[in-house]
This record gives structure tokens, sequence and C-alpha cells, in this order.
């Protein structure tokens, strides 16, 4: 990670990102720093919370891309812009269109749910032609670059542009300009790498003791991938949960500078993500993403060395979809072992389920799914059980329960392709 021995050829500069921050005191919110107290206590430090998920588009994700549509010349505005995002980069485009009154178009799976493609029409106004094509977001990213060589309109990258890092960058500067005296720690969320390498960019040449931890999902960890293997190395298969953060490769420019400024990288399980997010919603008031919540996720696993120090945490985005919060209550329930599904054999007699009911639930479980696997042969079939814990601990008595009533049962939490197909 971070060394002495520091090659800063493609270092963006200080300079770049102070023209950013004057381009974006046009339309970008200099978000708040909050101090946490609930996590301040739980943590035995100080807590406090970048809040990018306050932005007008509720990402970070405006300041890289107004920075780079403002840096463009006229001859190339003239055609206008494109990209490609199922996402937060497409809001931001969309908004920086509209406010400099730039053409663009954007291009999105043609499976992104109503909501978004409705809020980028809206951010971007009669300026923006939303483009929905393929499945996937690597369909309609071929498609927007092929249609940017075409015509000659201007490619805005999400995240592996140096204009993109040095709006980041201003992130960096806001927290370091808002804090009294240096944090000691600043975690953040890693993608594709662009709001690690602005940020890291900045603090580290004000502030080079102020160690900077980037944080990826579990099932998306394309940056640790590619530090292990000294290279860019695309991942065959990702988990896209968080979806903010989940891809399959990190950007070249972005995993130079990454590699040369981040002080650790750490990997949050998704189910912990989920928990995370809860936590902020109850305790904080905070609707963040997945990707917005993955730093605070990471406190846990830097309990010790946090203690007693000043750590800063980006919530990089708050679009949060409300018909995933029933998703992200099961795998909050299923990480912290409270929620467990089963294949159960019952015996093919009168009365097998009310002897389970009686003889194997704890007082406090709950079962939360009941079906029958075989909808016509209901005498002859396994049934699919869920139950609910009150404590962690309940797991281990209800397993000894069900041996001792001699069922023959199948743990499916333990097996991720049965989960995925039957769950």
């Amino acid at each position: 990670m971070a060394t002495t021995n520091r090659n800063e050829s493609r270092r963006v500069t200080l300079e770049e990102i102070m023209l950013a921050q004057l381009h974006l005191k046009e339309v970008v919110t200099r978000t708040p720093l909050q101090h946490s107290r609930v996590l301040s206590e739980r943590f035995e430090c100080e807590v406090w919370l970048k809040r990018e998920d306050l932005q007008i588009v509720r990402s970070f994700k405006i300041r890289g891309a107004y920075h780079k549509i403002r840096s463009l010349p006229s001859e190339l505005t003239a055609h206008g812009v494109i990209c490609a995002s199922a996402g937060n980069h497409a809001q931001g485009v969309a908004y920086s269109c509209h406010a400099l009154g730039i053409p663009g178009k954007i291009y999105m799976p043609s499976t992104t749910p109503r909501q978004k493609v409705k809020q980028v029409s809206f951010f971007g106004g009669s300026q923006v032609e939303v483009v929905l094509v393929g499945d996937t977001f690597d369909d309609a990213y071929a498609q927007a670059v092929a249609e940017s060589e075409r015509t000659g309109m201007a490619f805005i990258h999400p995240f592996d542009d140096e204009k993109i890092i040095a709006g980041n960058g201003t992130i960096g500067q806001e927290i370091l300009e808002a804090s009294e005296g240096s944090p000691d720690y600043i975690f953040l969320t890693v993608g594709g790498g662009g709001l690690a390498a602005g940020v890291s960019s900045y603090v580290k040449a004000v502030s080079p003791s102020t160690r900077i931890i980037g944080i990826e999902p579990k099932g998306a960890p394309s940056l640790q991938r590619s530090l292990d293997a000294g290279e860019v190395v695309p991942l065959d298969e990702i988990d896209k949960f968080v979806d903010g953060a989940a891809v399959k490769r990190i950007g070249d420019l972005t995993f130079e500078v990454c590699r040369e400024l981040l002080d650790d990288v750490l990997l949050v399980p998704e189910g912990k993500v989920c928990t995370t997010l809860l936590d902020l919603y109850n305790e904080n008031a905070i609707v963040a993403e997945p990707a917005g919540a993955l730093p605070i996720a990471a406190l846990d696993l830097y309990r010790e060395q946090i203690k007693g120090k000043t750590v800063v945490c980006v919530i990089s985005g708050g679009n949060n979809d409300v018909d995933r919060m029933q998703e992200i209550k099961e795998r909050s329930l299923i990480y912290e072992g409270l929620k467990h599904y089963f294949t159960v054999n019952f015996p093919q007699r009168a009365g097998a389920l009310r002897e389970f009911l009686d003889d194997v639930l704890g007082p406090n479980d709950d079962i939360t799914r009941f079906q029958y696997t075989k909808q016509h042969n209901k005498d002859n079939g396994p049934a699919l059980v869920g139950i609910e814990l009150k404590h962690r601990e309940d797991y281990a008595p209800l397993i000894e329960r069900m041996y001792a009533k001699g069922l023959t049962f199948y743990e499916l939490n333990k097996d991720p392709l049965l989960f995925n197909l039957l769950i």
C-alpha cells in the first residue's frame, strides 16, 4: 500500500483539484462534516460523517461529472456529451448538462428501475436524452462508446479520468478545511476508484500522516484482487448488491493512484452493509445507499486501531430504492445469524407439523416462511422452512432439537447455490 517511495507522475495535482473547487462552487453543495455521537461512543473515538448523500443529486458523482464537462473545450461540447450508467453517474452527468446548457445522451440498461430513469430525466430536462439499451451495464457501456466514436460526442467516464478524479478530490479538500486538525483516518468506498483516488490525492499531499482506508464489498473486490496481482485484473463474477461499488474492473489510472496512496483496503460482507444501513436509519436518521454505508460498516474491522482517534467516514450517496428494504432486512438478519432456512422432511403422518412447532421451535423462535416444495404431492416431499431467532445463541439449541426429533433436514444458508435458487 502507501509507501515512502512513490512515483508521482500520474497523481492529480493540488492545482487541478483547486481549479475543480472553483468550478464546483457554481453547483455543488459544500456538504457538512457531522459528528456522530452514536458511532463515537460505540467505537471509543471521534467519528465524523462527510455527508455526500446531501448533494442535490444525492451522491458525490456530480463533482467529477461537472468538473469534467465544464473543462471540455467548446468545440467538443458543441457536439454534446455521452455516458453510460445505471445510477449516480447518470444523474451527475444529467444535472451538469442541464446546468451548463450542453446536450447529452445517457445510456442505461433497459433493466434500470423506472424511478432511476425518471430521476435522470428530471435532472437533465430538455438537455438530455435517455437511451435504454441491453440488459446490463456492459451492454449500455458498449453502445455509448460506439455512439461517441460515431458522433464525436465526448464520452464522460464514470471514474477513470483525471478531471473526474480531481472533482472528487474536492471532498478531501473540504474535509481538511472543516476539521480541527487533520483526521487520523479517512474511510471511503472503492468501486471504480474515482472517489478514493481523488480524496487521497489531496489529503496525502496536505496531510500525509492521515491514513486513508479504502473499503470494497466482499463480493466485488476489484482493487484488492488487482493489488494482489500487481496489475489490474478484471473479475469474472461479482455480487451486484452494493451497486454503487460493484464493478468488475477498477480503472487503470485509479488503480495506480490507489496503489500508491491508500494505506489499506478492507473487504466488508454485503450482509454487514445491510445491518449498517438499518442502523444508520434507526440511530442517525440517515438514508444511505449500500455503497454509502460501506465505510461505516468497516469500522468494526479497525476497532482497535481507531480507538481514541479522529475518524472521517465519507457517505458517498443516498440513492437507495425503497423497494430494496425487504431484501436489506433479510440479508441483515442472515448475516447476524438470526434468519435460517431449511428444507425439512416431515414424517408422513398426521400431527408431524404440530410436533415440530411444539417440540423443535424455541419459545422465542418464529416461522417466517413455510412452503411445500411439491405443491401437488405434499405428503411426499420436503418443506421449505424459514425460522427467525431472537438471539444468535438460539441457533445451536434449535439444531440440537431438530436432531433429537430425528428430522432429516438441510441448511440452505450454507449452500449458496440452493439458497439463491429457492430463496
